[in-house]
């Protein structure tokens, strides 16, 4: 597959290679606004960038735009693929821009132009009788566009700005071939039935309600998931020997200017006034973790040191970005803050590599790593970005993990490796990252007394491992498609008594089940066995024991399991301590 740039350079790669993908996607953007044009030329076009998994577009329609309105511009790209136009690039002056863009009366792309700076230069895309102002890079043909559909219409503010115009944006995908697109189409599906926000609900673990939006409540059963995770995490971190700290939900502005933070980070921090001070409740915990450091002297004896925390930080996210635990607002953080002297930098890296990986894979997950390179906005030297940069890269290097690099999405104070993992139906989500940072100490004035009687200063990782713990759960919920393994499982056991004369027992059973640490309910309503059975089965519970007359006399259990690899759910029946040793011996 061909690919134009805008400096006129043709390059040709496959599909699967992020940046042919990109463009074969950012062109198909391009089809669908030439289609829409078409169909509606008084529409006026603002953006329509490839997005992680196909592409968008933002249009502002005379009409009210429904999905109603998709096949019929369907209908229309399928036209303009067949037509099998190839596409040119050409430089332009600012001034040709502006003129074209006023003639076209195209005001979002004209405020774009005029919004770019003196030097930049302007290229526009042309494909037949289409003209678009664009940076590329595309395909060099539509006709490759042989497959794709267009998914669904939202609103989006121009720009991003709830003061801004509300415009439709129409989402799509495509693909090089059918069977590609049929593929995505049945993930999508089974995305769609896998919804954490559907299943939360439905298996009474979490919810978002209109008093907070964007702020979950945990219900009883969510919970007890959540803080399964918790104790797991305070396990495998003990034995890692870090020291687990609380540090408070806000603090003083002149900290987050110390941090930067309020100049790199100020538009998501929630503020407030406190004795008439300026004050912001904390988007993340590493200063409040660099002020306990300072609260005493350190020896390099003590390096590296291991501070973790499980800290609640507010971010104030767009509305229209919140995406129920997988976007939130609030969010616990399992945060850790390893302060260290140069010659170790490389064995914390592998050892908190290690760390993410042994939790990763006991929930299945496989991964991939992107190494974050510096950004635009950040601070510190060229020597200590570059440092920490190689510092990173050799550490994976020699462990024989591969990695890619992601220019420019540094954190603001240092690069980062970033774990994308993969849940049950091929999807990515950014989970754990390790972030090297020189800056944050030099800020603070951090330091430790070296083997030489003099002060250091340390250098200073940031990482997480779930990353955000409710976004985890989210993930976990979608991955398990809410059937948890049964350790992780908040109701490990329903007991079924087959009518009300067997309560008692059941009642029993449950008793002793609980005394052995095991998660039990007892189903007492009155209802058929053949109902409670099915409801059981709808929380996805990972046993059930049906009791009778038969179990009561014998003191018996019939057991039947959730998940059986030979499709046989009946276990038979069994002695409560038989079924007992058996599920300890699972979890």
């Amino acid at each position: 597959m061909k690919v134009l740039r805008r400096n006129g350079q043709v390059i040709e790669g496959s599909f699967e290679e992020k940046e042919i993908r990109e463009a074969f996607w950012h062109t198909s953007a391009h089809v669908l606004a030439q289609a829409v044009k078409r169909l509606y030329p008084e529409t006026k076009c603002a953006i329509g960038p490839a997005i992680e998994n196909g592409f968008y577009y933002d249009f502002e329609f005379g009409f009210a735009f429904t999905e109603e309105h998709l096949q019929e511009v369907e209908a229309e790209m399928r036209k303009i693929v067949k037509e099998s136009l190839s596409l040119q690039v050409s430089e332009v002056s600012r001034e040709e821009a502006i003129l074209w863009m006023e003639k076209a009366e195209e005001p979002y792309k004209l405020e774009l132009i005029r919004g770019l700076q003196e030097k930049e230069k302007i290229y526009f895309y042309r494909q037949g009788s289409y003209t678009e102002f664009c940076a590329g890079p595309h395909i060099s043909n539509t006709c490759q566009i042989r497959a794709f559909k267009l998914l669904s219409v939202a609103g989006a503010y121009w720009r991003g700005d709830e003061n801004n115009k509300m415009l439709t944006r129409i989402y799509g995908i495509s693909f090089p071939k059918a069977a590609q697109l049929e593929q995505h189409l049945k993930q999508l599906e089974e995305a769609r039935l896998r919804d954490h926000r559907k299943l939360g609900r439905e298996l009474g673990l979490f919810s978002i309600m209109d008093e907070g939006p964007g702020l979950p409540f945990f219900l009883p059963k969510g919970l007890v998931l959540k803080n399964l995770l918790i104790d797991y995490w305070r396990e495998i971190h003990r034995r890692e020997g870090y020291l687990e700290i609380s540090t408070p939900i806000m603090l003083n502005r002149r900290l987050w200017e110390t941090s930067g933070h309020w100049d790199h980070y100020r538009e998501i921090m929630y503020s407030l006034k406190v004795d008439d001070e300026d004050f912001a409740i904390k988007p993340m915990n590493c200063p409040g973790g660099l002020l306990v450091y300072q609260m005493e002297p350190h020896s390099y004896r003590e390096l590296p040191l291991r501070i973790g925390e499980l800290g609640l930080v507010h971010r104030n996210e767009k509305s229209g970005t919140l995406h129920g635990l997988m976007r939130a607002r609030c969010f616990t953080q399992d945060d850790a803050h390893i302060f260290m002297m140069e010659n170790q930098v490389m064995d914390e890296i592998k050892n908190v590599a290690k760390l993410i990986d042994e939790v990763y894979q006991k929930f299945g997950f496989d991964y991939f790593i992107e190494l974050s390179t510096r950004p635009e906005n950040s601070i510190g030297s060229d020597e200590d970005w570059e440092l920490a940069t190689a510092a990173l890269k050799h550490a994976v290097e020699e462990m024989g993990i591969p990695y890619v690099i992601n220019e420019g999405d540094g954190a603001f104070y240092g690069p980062k490796l970033d774990f994308h993992l993969r849940d049950s139906v091929g999807r990515t989500w950014q989970c754990g990252t390790i972030q090297l940072d020189f800056q944050l100490p030099l800020r603070f004035g951090a330091e430790y007394i070296g083997a030489d009687g003099e002060k250091h200063r340390p250098i200073m990782i940031h990482r997480v491992v779930f990353g955000s713990i409710e976004r985890f759960i989210g993930i976990l919920i979608e991955h398990y498609a809410g059937k948890f393994p049964v350790w992780l499982s908040p109701v490990q056991v329903k007991v079924l008594p087959v009518s009300d004369k067997y309560l008692d027992y059941a009642a029993h059973v449950a008793a002793e089940l609980k005394q052995r640490g095991i998660r039990v309910e007892v189903d007492e309503r009155d209802e058929k066995l053949g109902y409670k059975i099915r409801e059981a089965r709808l929380d996805k519970v990972p046993y059930m024991l049906i009791v009778g007359e038969k179990e009561a006399a014998d003191e018996l259990v019939s057991v039947r399991q959730r998940d059986a690899a030979d499709g046989n759910q009946e276990m038979g029946r069994m002695r409560l301590e038989e079924f007992a040793a058996r599920i300890k011996n699972v979890i």
